[in-house]
C-alpha cells in the first residue's frame, strides 16, 4: 500500500466509526461503567469481537465484487432480500428516533434551543432531521465523508485526553453505604442485551459498509484492493472499539458507586456527560467538548439519514426496477427523497410516542437490533464462501471460527433474552 491508494480508499471505514460512536458510546458504554462499573466489561468486548466478522464480511464483498452486501442477499434469494428488507423497517424508525432524540439532546443543551419555541418541545429533533437530509439532499458524498473525519478526530482527541486524565486520578470514591447492583437478575440482563445490540453498532446496519465502499469506488474511480478495503475499514471498526472501552471507564471512575447519576432526559443527560469531560480536563473545556460532542452525535445522524436512505434506495431498485428502466436516475432520485421524508416522519411519531421516556427509548432500539443479528450474521458469513466470492476473498480459518462462535453467541443470548421475557 501506498500513501495516494490509502488516501483514495480511506473514508467508509472512518464514516462506521463516527455512526458507531453515537448511542451506543455516548450513551450505553458510559451508562454501563456508571451502573456496573467494570462488570459489564466482558460483554462490551465479547460483542465487538464476535460481530467483527460480520462488519468485516461488508467491506470484504465490497472488495471482491464491487457491489454492496444489498445485492448479495438477492444472490442468496428473494427470502433474504425481502427478510432484510422486512428487518430494516422494523428497526429504522427507532434507530433513528434514538440517535435524533441524544442529537438533539446535545444540541438543545449547547444553543439553548428549546427556548426559542416553547410550545413545540419537538423543535430540536426537527431542526436535526432538517440538517441531515438537506446535508444528503445536496448529493455529496465527499461531503459528508470530509465533515465526519474532521468531527470525529476532535472527539476522539478529547475523550483520549479525559481516558488518559482519570487513569492517572483513579475512581471518585463510593459514597457511604453503597451496594453494588445485582448483574444477573432481570433488570441487568435487559440492558445488557442492549447494550450489546449496538456495541459497536447495530449489525443490520453492516450493508452500509459497503454501500459507502462502493460509493467511495465511484467518486474516486479507484477500485482498491482487499488490503487497502481491509486497512481502511479495520482502522474505523478498532478505533470505535477503543472509544466504547474508554467510555465505559469513564463511567467507571466518575460516577459509579458515587450516588451521582446522568439525568434521564436526553437534554439534562448531554450536560452530564459534558460535565463529566469538563470536571476532569477543567471548566474551560466545557464549551469545547460540548461543540465535539454535539458534533459527533450530529455525524452519527447524518451517517443513519446517509445509510437508511441508500439502504431503501438499493432494495427498491432490485425489488421493483427493471432491467432496462430508461427513467431510473429521476426514480431513484425520487426514492431517495420519498426515504427521508417517510423515515424523518416516522422517527418523528416514534419520539412523539416515547415522549418523557429517553432510556426506555434507547433500550428498546438497541434491542431490536440485538435480536435481528443473528440473522444478518448468518447471510453475511454465508456471502463470503467461494460459492459467491473469488477463493482469494474468502476469509481465513480464524475468521471461520470466530464466525461460528459469533454466530451461536448471538443467537443462543436473542434466544435467552426471549426465554427471560417470556417466562
Amino acid at each position: 500500500m501506498n500513501w495516494n491508494s490509502i488516501k483514495k480508499t480511506l473514508g467508509p471505514g472512518i464514516l462506521f466509526a463516527s455512526t458507531a460512536i453515537g448511542v451506543s458510546h455516548l450513551v450505553q458504554s458510559t451508562r454501563a461503567g456508571a451502573d456496573y462499573g467494570f462488570a459489564l466489561f466482558a460483554f462490551v468486548i465479547l460483542a465487538n469481537v464476535l460481530k467483527f466478522p460480520f462488519f468485516e464480511y461488508a467491506a470484504r464483498y465490497a472488495a471482491a465484487t464491487g457491489e454492496s452486501l444489498i445485492d448479495g442477499y438477492k444472490r442468496l434469494g428473494k427470502f433474504a432480500i425481502w427478510g432484510y428488507f422486512l428487518a430494516i423497517l422494523a428497526s429504522m424508525f427507532f434507530v433513528t428516533a434514538a440517535i435524533g432524540l441524544v442529537t438533539a439532546g446535545f444540541m438543545d443543551n449547547l444553543f439553548g434551543l428549546s427556548s426559542l419555541w416553547p410550545s413545540f418541545n419537538l423543535f430540536p429533533v426537527v431542526l436535526v432531521f432538517l440538517i441531515s437530509a438537506g446535508v444528503l439532499l445536496i448529493g455529496k458524498f465527499n461531503l459528508i465523508d470530509s465533515i465526519i473525519k474532521v468531527i470525529g478526530g476532535i472527539l476522539f482527541i478529547s475523550t483520549l485526553i479525559v481516558f488518559v486524565l482519570i487513569l492517572i486520578k483513579g475512581p471518585e470514591p463510593y459514597a457511604a453505604g453503597f451496594k453494588k447492583p445485582e448483574v444477573f437478575n432481570e433488570v441487568g440482563i435487559l440492558f445488557i442485551v442492549a447494550l450489546m445490540g449496538w456495541m459497536p453498532t447495530a449489525l443490520d446496519i453492516s450493508s452500509w459498509v459497503s454501500l459507502w465502499s462502493v460509493e467511495k469506488m465511484k467518486t474516486t474511480n479507484y477500485r482498491p484492493t482487499l488490503k487497502e478495503s481491509l486497512f481502511d475499514f479495520n482502522l474505523g471498526y478498532w478505533i470505535s472499539v477503543f472509544l466504547s472501552i474508554c467510555f465505559l471507564c469513564i463511567g467507571a471512575y466518575l460516577l459509579y458507586g458515587t450516588g451521582n447519576v446522568l439525568p434521564s432526559d436526553s437534554v439534562g443527560f448531554a450536560d452530564g456527560i459534558i460535565k463529566l469531560y469538563a470536571e476532569t480536563i477543567g471548566q474551560w473545556s466545557y464549551i469545547l467538548i460540548a461543540i465535539s460532542a454535539f458534533s459527533i452525535m450530529l455525524g452519527t445522524s447524518l451517517g443513519v439519514f446517509d445509510g437508511y436512505s441508500r439502504t431503501l434506495q438499493r432494495i427498491s431498485k432490485i425489488l421493483f426496477f427493471s432491467e432496462t428502466d430508461k427513467n431510473e436516475e429521476q426514480r431513484l432520485r425520487k426514492i431517495l427523497i420519498a426515504s427521508i421524508l417517510i423515515l424523518s416522519l416516522g422517527s418523528l411519531s416514534i419520539i412523539f410516542f416515547f415522549k418523557g421516556q429517553f432510556k426506555t427509548l434507547i433500550d428498546l432500539a438497541t434491542t431490536i437490533s440485538f435480536l435481528i443479528a443473528p440473522l444478518i450474521a448468518i447471510a453475511n458469513f454465508k456471502l463470503v464462501t467461494k460459492k459467491y466470492v473469488d477463493e482469494a476473498f474468502v476469509p481465513n480459518r480464524f475468521m471461520k471460527v470466530l464466525s461460528y462462535i459469533g454466530i451461536v453467541f448471538l443467537t443462543g443470548f436473542a434466544l435467552f433474552y426471549l426465554y427471560i421475557k417470556l417466562t
